[in-house]
């Protein structure tokens, strides 16, 4: 088994990811006000997590293993940076400095322990 795919890693990359949603629509809400915020507080998590669904490796071992839309691990990668990531900078624009911070490092050691699976997406 692949240490990416250790249960603790999982269980650590999903609640990132919901934590990345929840960035996501602070930064919406924070960022405009009136009824925008309203929209965006809900559009940018649900864009992200249909982007997070739809586009993947077949084959990815760390997910269900299907891909509605297959696309090369670089392509999945590069989604996973700017959704995870862009979470973490949605705290520190929502004015949660700590929290966002502390969520990126969590991310940086959840791809440490993800090197196999890194290599692995980088040859599809």
């Amino acid at each position: 088994m692949m240490v990416g795919n250790a249960w603790w890693n999982l269980t650590l990359r999903f609640l990132l990811e919901l934590a990345a949603l929840l960035g996501l629509g602070m930064a919406g809400w924070s960022l405009f006000e009136g009824w925008w915020h309203w929209i965006l507080a809900l559009a940018l998590p649900l864009i992200a997590a249909a982007l997070w669904g739809i586009f993947a490796v077949p084959g990815d071992p760390s997910r269900s293993g299907s891909a509605p839309v297959p696309v090369p691990g670089a392509v999945r990668l590069a989604l996973e940076f700017v959704v995870l990531f862009g979470g973490a900078a949605g705290f520190h624009v929502a004015g949660h400095a700590a929290t966002g911070t502390i969520m990126a490092v969590l991310i940086v050691i959840s791809y440490v322990f993800s090197l196999d699976r890194l290599a692995w997406l980088l040859r599809q």
